[in-house]
């Protein structure tokens, strides 16, 4: 399985030149340019899957360092800040790496509140453009 079963080669080219500058790269920014916000869980489960290099069930320091290049081979490593912050975003229960909740489908921690906000946010944004009635409070929002 490949990234791109899942998210549109054009989405992650877009995203990873967005985040080209070091100390540049935003974990929510970036999950909303490759469409993760559109995906369902158990395909954030499979995404999660193939992020997950040694097959440990965690995403690591040293992979999340790496992260980028799962998108584009000749994407740049994270910095160590972006790092750190990328892992505090995503590290439930402070033990150092991101893990998967396989028993509800879910990414454990503030990755999923990350990812499920994106969502809400499309969401609110689609329910606001269509709803002549809503559009003069809640699409000035979008």
């Amino acid at each position: 399985m490949a990234l791109t079963d899942f998210l549109a080669a054009s989405d992650i080219t877009s995203a990873i030149n967005a985040c080209r500058a070091n100390d540049s790269f935003s974990p929510k920014k970036f999950f909303a340019m490759v469409g993760l916000s559109k995906k369902s869980p158990p395909e954030i489960e499979k995404i999660f899957m193939i992020l997950d290099q040694d097959k440990s069930g965690y995403i690591e320091q040293d992979e999340l360092q790496l992260f980028l290049q799962n998108f584009s081979k000749g994407a740049r490593p994270l910095t160590a800040a972006e790092t750190r912050a990328f892992l505090l975003a995503g590290d439930k229960d402070g033990d150092g790496k991101i893990g998967w909740d396989g028993r509800v489908t879910r990414p454990s921690g503030r990755l999923l509140f990350i990812v499920m906000s994106l969502v809400l946010e499309a969401e609110l944004r689609h329910f606001a453009l269509d709803r002549p009635a809503a559009k003069s409070k809640l699409a000035k929002l979008y």
